[in-house]
């Protein structure tokens, strides 16, 4: 993970290998006003540095260093819960439909279901 202390953000993870160096981009101007806002909005001291950062982190996710309970883990649980909602959702149909056809089979027999059960014909 991309650490938020930002004295240590992308100089620090560059340094560990040696000095920086200098790297052209080229971005749309909507691109450049959306990285500003973010830069400004998460505390960066310049554009700069903000897309350092978000180089380095797109590295790591790459090679699959990221994150596991952000990422990874937050969208298996959503896919567990919606599947647990689904299976739920299944048996109450399927609780519905068998009762819903136990009595349309009782009543094509001529069985009511108010009458009593254990009535064996005589008044």
């Amino acid at each position: 993970m991309i650490t938020q202390d930002r004295g240590r953000a992308a100089g620090a993870e560059a340094g560990r290998n040696g000095g920086r160096e200098r790297v052209g981009i080229r971005l749309s101007s909507t691109d450049r006003e959306r990285a500003a806002y973010w830069a400004d909005k998460r505390g960066y001291p310049s554009v700069n540095e903000y897309m350092a950062t978000a180089v380095i982190e797109k590295i790591r996710r790459e090679n699959g260093d990221f994150d596991v309970p952000d990422l990874l883990t937050a969208r298996m649980n959503q896919l567990i819960d919606e599947n647990k909602a689904l299976s739920t959702n299944v048996a109450n149909l399927e609780r519905v439909i068998t009762s819903g056809l136990d009595s349309l089979i009782g009543l094509t027999r001529g069985e009511n279901y108010l009458s009593d059960q254990y009535e064996d014909g005589e008044l």
